[in-house]
């Protein structure tokens, strides 16, 4: 039950001390009792209140149906009727790919796989780029195109070169016969081989997780000739003429313009990538793109492709044992193609106007919070400080939902065909973003739906953004005492205001301009912080896989973030008492509350193959983490709760890190 102090004090477990376990103190009922859902990966917060959320956007979208016809509420009802008929999507077979696959088929040269990977990347087939539109770090006034390695179908390139994955490889190859041989293929087992050597001989070109969210080693410019030099470059002697990026282009059919200067993310990679474009290679790319269009198409095709899918990337790969329901997926693909026409309506329905306005005031105090602390710092030197403290005064805040809702007049669908409704969908998203080149930046676009369960930090645009449905419980109530709703939506508000000073946000101004900004000194003694972090993290391991660490260097961003979020959120928790005494509520103090609404809202758990693919990928770390370590390094933690040596939390006061 939770009470007026925002905290299920039933849930917590007698067993187990705060002082030694947080993340268990208050999650440790609740792990125990708890099995997974079938369909799901993970669960605990953040998935109960998107699955709350799912259902909340169904019944906006089945309602949609039968909204008159031109509206865009009848577009996106269209959109999920395609998805739910499935007598028709079983009556089609491959039916829907068979023109693609014909494409790929006919390829008869490099220039003209380039050419043909540019064509079918506009509706949405995976190709050699990951292509996105955003602002010019070193000019962030204008939009560029910036290109992110691509090509591989395993979730990143240590998948194909570390030992322990080497399980996941041997099921992969099977995978990809198995959707050859569905898609009618003949010789599907050396198809598979042949795409499997490939790929493994792509991600030999990828960076890694570590080098590729660093701002700096990213942010590489280039005019269009000598983007194609750096790539015809890398390529043989014998390359045939057109086998260049030009011809590439030419198949994307981006507006004029559009590629006249670009940042590529991974320089390396274009020139690497040029060396397998060979003719001996041409069989095995003609499979991988036959592959790549299979792949991205299996959701909308018949039951056996969405079967086998799932049997890979589900099972394999997650470990979760079943697929969702159809109207589920069906939701998921209606939130991708159209989610802001959904998110209008879900904000009419679900947000209300007091939580905007209890988050504005919780916003302007934890930005207030960290103003006071920079101001303190006893590392930071005054140019630096003053050029933080401008940064900070620089932040937009976003809360709810956009002022300015998305346009998707330009996009057509057909509710009889659900696999031209998803390539529509993709042009329709292709067009919207290259179509902002040489335009003014659109300070009003959002990067997530009002319907998600985050927030994010955008550094181009030193905006933090707190979409509608994060804003309920167990993170926000304003119906709750404050010292919760400080300690976890608090939390969240400091994580992201935090991104804008991590160790890549950091290199960032309050324009938006990646501009070093920082003295020698000043950037040494952060670095030197941030090691510290970095060092305490690697040292973790999930109690569940004991023999899979932490990457500290991947996780540094987000450890920062929720170092600082909770840091500053408790500074801002005790300004808002203005030096009153919190009351003691359902027997808790006001730091317990703090505290234990912290650790409430890191309640999850997962399956151990998800576990593994998210300590590999993911930039956060674990939950349990999340929750533990950080209170380790703060002291107020330890006043709160007694902490001393002989707890299995403690740590000792010359290893603890405050950065912010």
């Amino acid at each position: 039950m939770t009470l007026a102090s925002g905290i299920a004090s039933d849930e917590l477990d007698p067993t187990i001390r705060p002082q030694d376990d947080l993340f268990r103190h208050v999650n440790g009922k609740w792990l125990d009792r708890t099995e997974i859902p079938a369909d799901k990966a993970r669960w605990g917060s953040f998935m109960i209140l998107a699955e709350e959320a799912e259902a909340a956007v169904r019944e906006i979208i089945e309602a949609a149906q039968t909204a008159p016809e031109g509206t865009e509420e009848r577009k996106f009802g269209d959109l999920f009727a395609s998805f739910m008929d499935e007598d028709r999507v079983e009556q089609l077979g491959t039916k829907p790919i068979e023109a693609q696959l014909a494409l790929a088929s006919d390829v008869d040269g490099i220039p003209a796989l380039l050419e043909t990977v540019g064509r079918l990347e506009r509706h949405g087939v995976g190709g050699f780029y990951q292509l996105f539109v955003d602002n010019d770090p070193g000019n962030p006034e204008r939009y560029l195109v910036f290109a992110e390695q691509a090509g591989i179908s395993l979730p990143d390139e240590s998948y194909f070169r570390e030992e322990r994955f080497a399980p996941v490889r041997e099921a992969f190859v099977a995978h990809i016969q198995r959707m050859f041989e569905l898609a009618g293929f003949e010789d599907a087992p050396e198809r598979a081989q042949r795409v499997f050597d490939l790929e493994t001989e792509i991600a030999a070109q990828h960076w890694d997780n570590v080098a590729s969210r660093d701002s700096e080693k990213t942010y590489n410019l280039y005019s269009w000739a000598d983007a194609n030099a750096l790539f015809t470059g890398g390529a043989t002697a014998a390359a045939a003429p057109g086998a260049d990026l030009q011809t590439w282009a030419k198949g994307l059919g981006a507006p004029e313009g559009a590629f006249d200067e670009l940042v590529l993310r991974q320089p390396s990679f274009a020139s690497g990538l040029a060396t397998l474009l060979t003719e001996d290679r041409l069989q095995s790319w003609k499979d991988w793109l036959a592959w790549q269009i299979i792949h991205g198409s299996a959701p909308y095709l018949s039951g056996d492709f969405v079967d086998a899918n799932f049997d890979f990337y589900g099972r394999t790969l997650t470990g979760t044992p079943e697929m969702r329901a159809r109207w589920k997926r069906g939701v998921s693909l209606v939130e991708g193609a159209m989610g802001e026409a959904v998110g209008r309506i879900y904000v009419e329905k679900h947000f209300p106007p007091a939580a905007k306005n209890a988050m504005d005031e919780l916003v302007a105090n934890l930005i207030e919070a960290y103003r006071q602390s920079i101001r303190t710092l006893e590392w930071m030197g005054e140019d630096t400080r003053n050029r933080a403290l401008d940064k900070l005064d620089k932040f937009t805040p976003k809360i709810g939902y956009p002022v300015k809702w998305r346009d998707y007049s330009a996009l057509q669908i057909d509710p009889t065909d659900l696999a031209g409704n998803a390539r529509a969908a993709a042009l329709f998203e292709f067009n919207r973003e290259l179509g902002k080149i040489g335009k003014p930046l659109d300070r009003d676009e959002w990067f997530m739906t009002p319907q998600t369960i985050n927030a994010y930090y955008n550094p181009g645009f030193n905006e933090i953004v707190f979409p509608a449905a994060i804003l309920q419980y167990p993170f926000f109530d304003a119906d709750r005492d404050a010292a919760a709703n400080y300690g976890a939506i608090g939390a969240v508000i400091g994580h992201e205001i935090g991104h804008g000073f991590d160790d890549q946000g950091s290199k960032f101004d309050g324009d938006g301009r990646l501009e070093d900004w920082w003295t020698a000194a000043d950037r040494a003694a952060f670095e030197k912080r941030t090691g510290s972090l970095i060092e305490q993290y690697n040292a973790l391991a999930p109690a569940q896989v004991p023999e899979h660490h932490v990457n500290g260097a991947l996780t540094i961003g987000e450890n920062i973030g929720d170092l600082g979020g909770l840091g500053i959120a408790w500074k801002a928790y005790l300004l808002s008492l203005d030096g009153q005494e919190p009351p003691v509520i359902d027997g808790l103090t006001g730091a317990e509350r703090f505290f234990l609404s912290w650790a409430q809202a890191w309640q999850q758990k997962g399956r151990d193959a998800e576990v593994i693919r998210l300590l590999a990928i993911d930039p956060h770390s674990p939950n349990e983490f999340r929750c533990n370590q950080i209170v380790r390094n703060i002291d107020a933690f330890y006043e709160t709760f007694g902490v001393a040596e002989t707890d299995a939390l403690w740590l000792a006061p010359e290893e603890r890190v405050t950065i912010w």
